[in-house]
């Protein structure tokens, strides 16, 4: 029996019987061997026979057995995603580590943080699936507790900077991400420019860091204000109400993300204030919702395919090569000037 497939008879009923590895490589004349080299992805076979043996296998619906591969190889080629339900910006990294992770063999396993689902039940399920590496979008657990767990598969951390264990990470230098757009706004002349904070967390605290350190940087220092916020468009909006209730508006505001820049937006234009006229609004992350015509956020780009592209590639060193020293990737981010942003009055 070939890894990829198992013999599947033809029910009582009648039924069509599934179409085999066997089939696939009759239809080409080719081994069963050969066949198999190019459905797993693996090197070897010529760009011609690869096109001759997948033109096959769609016509005739073959779809590898993965039970029966895993069983054989007693490898699940799965990696699992540990992704938050409420993030567009993840919801786009998983679309691009699916493109990555199907470039080289591999397909993943989502399982989602929600509400009412912590980040210890999603690990435990990734694991349950047997998926031979995680990769761990926002992670927010203890870092040895992250440790222990790359002891049962490799970890890789995107988006948060871990510096007490030794582990994969892919990340961006949010603190200089925050510090751009600091940048751009003082060059359109602002210089009352608050910040909407997103809670709790590292990649939060790289994120206010920057906020800070470029508001000094610009001589700024009296004019810090940090408001209190999450990383939801409620907060936004709470945070909008709240500068206006305060009687002293800032000429810009810088969100900690996208979806809270745009519920900061809702409130401020709900009461009449000219966006970008009046107040400029900046948030990050560069998500889909940033980019629709509505709201045309000028935000920063983390790079979202970069991203996955590294990440997978990560969980490959780890597991077909057996690279066992921990690699930190820092890319750099980048401003996306849009319609939010102005010169002040």
């Amino acid at each position: 029996m070939d890894d990829l497939d198992s013999a599947h008879p033809a029910g009582g009923n009648g039924a069509t019987p599934r179409p085999r590895l066997e089939d696939v490589a009759a239809r080409v004349g080719l081994s069963t061997a050969s066949v198999s080299l190019v459905l797993r992805n693996v090197a070897g076979p010529s760009e011609r026979t690869r096109r001759r043996v997948l033109k096959a296998a769609a016509e005739l619906g073959y779809r590898p057995d993965r039970n029966a591969s895993a069983l054989a190889s007693r490898r699940s080629r799965l990696l699992g995603v540990m992704v938050d339900i409420h993030s567009p910006f993840h919801a786009e990294l998983v679309e691009h580590l699916h493109t990555a992770a199907e470039e080289v063999g591999y397909d993943l396993v989502l399982s989602t943080l929600t509400r009412t689902r912590d980040e210890s039940t999603v690990l435990e399920t990734l694991l349950a699936f047997r998926c031979e590496a995680l990769i761990l979008l926002g992670s927010v657990s203890p870092a040895p507790v992250l440790a222990e767990l790359d002891r049962k598969a490799p970890v890789i951390s995107v988006g948060r900077r871990i510096a007490e264990a030794d582990l994969d990470v892919v990340r961006t230098a949010d603190d200089d991400g925050v510090g751009q757009v600091v940048d751009h706004l003082v060059a359109l002349g602002h210089r009352s420019i608050a910040y909407v904070d997103g809670g709790k967390g590292v990649i939060v605290t790289d994120r206010r860091r920057g906020y800070r350190d470029a508001m000094r940087r610009h001589g700024l220092d009296e004019r810090i204000r940090v408001l209190h916020g999450d990383i939801t468009e409620a907060a936004g909006e709470r945070a909008g109400r709240d500068l206006l209730d305060s009687g002293d508006l800032p000429s810009a505001v810088v969100a900690y993300n996208d979806q809270c820049a745009i519920g900061l937006l809702t409130a401020l234009r709900r009461a009449g204030v000219d966006i970008p006229g009046t107040v400029s609004v900046v948030g990050y992350d560069d998500d889909a919702l940033s980019r629709l015509a509505c709201f045309d956020l000028t935000t920063v780009s983390q790079n979202a395919e970069e991203q996955a592209r590294h990440s997978v590639a990560a969980a490959m060193e780890r597991l077909e090569r057996g690279r066992t020293t921990p690699r930190e990737i820092v890319l750099a981010p980048s401003l996306v000037v849009r319609g939010t942003t102005a010169r002040t009055r």
